[in-house]
């Protein structure tokens, strides 16, 4: 889980983070390794990127990632869209995400935040953030640059943990036991958006990986019950036959979207709020 501060003229193209203002992730920013196994280990049946391409086709378009991390999605939204921007806070982050996109010309990644996207108004037609800033009340700010970047008729899509969905949801709520995911679907549901539940299966090569990602997610007690669960509901399937290779999870994710008007908006109608304060993350700090 990532997140974003606001920013300041500096560093890499783009704008450098304030210190003051920046929460640090508590596992991509440390974790960059184990960080890079969990992205290769989730969704590999490509049922987000399948729900994405149905609630908004990217092809020949322009394509604005917030929170891009290490560019782990920049090149697969590259392989059909006209350009793609990867926004990232945090210089280290963004240095390997220029590292994994330098062969594509169709390719930048800019340094800024969510609150202060580096990018000209009505110049993308796709914001997409995964597990980034946008996690309820607290991230309007970022919402409001986003709807200032959109070009009429685009989409702002936020993938986000469904903390609801079993086994992941319920260690996610062990740890955040004041998180409450109603509030936070009344939050994006008021804002406008729609909210549609895609089910994944996270796959991992061995035990050891499996692991070493869920010790970055939860608290040792919990990533302890968690690597506990997994592996008993691994033998299981494997003596009901329905094992496969390595060693698998189902995640739940929530995708939220939100289309620009095209034509005028009555004063009074708008889908973002003015409040400005900071977003929380409904993982563990």
């Amino acid at each position: 889980m990532r997140w974003f501060p606001r920013s300041d003229q500096a560093g890499l193209p783009g704008r450098a983070p304030r210190k003051a203002d920046v929460v640090p992730s508590p596992n991509i920013w440390y974790y960059t390794r184990a960080y890079e196994v969990e992205n290769r280990a989730q969704d590999v049946g490509g049922a987000i990127w399948l729900a994405l391409r149905e609630e908004f086709d990217w092809s020949g378009r322009d394509v604005l990632d917030v929170g891009c991390g290490d560019g782990f999605h920049l090149p697969h939204f590259a392989e059909s869209a006209k350009s793609v921007l990867g926004v990232e806070p945090h210089e280290p982050l963004l240095r390997g995400a220029a590292q994994r996109v330098e062969a594509d010309p169709s390719i930048e990644v800019r340094r800024g935040s969510a609150q202060r996207l580096p990018v000209a108004d009505a110049s993308v037609d796709l914001v997409h953030a995964r597990t980034a800033y946008f996690f309820g009340p607290g991230c309007e700010p970022g919402l409001r640059e986003a709807n200032r970047v959109l070009r009429p008729g685009g989409a702002l899509i936020i993938v986000d943990l469904d903390v609801r969905s079993e086994p992941y949801g319920g260690w996610m709520r062990a740890d955040l036991p004041n998180y409450d995911p109603p509030a936070v679907e009344r939050f994006f549901a008021d804002a406008g958006f729609t909210c549609r539940r895609v089910e994944t299966e996270w796959r991992f090569a061995d035990r050891a990986s499996m692991e070493s990602v869920l010790k970055i997610e939860f608290s040792a007690k919990v990533a302890e019950q968690a690597i506990a669960d997994v592996l008993r509901d691994n033998a299981l399937r494997a003596r009901l036959g329905a094992g496969g290779t390595g060693v698998t999870l189902p995640v739940g994710y929530r995708m939220h979207t939100r289309f620009k008007p095209t034509g005028l908006v009555l004063p009074g109608h708008s889908a973002s709020s003015e409040a400005d304060s900071s977003s929380t993350s409904p993982r563990i700090p």
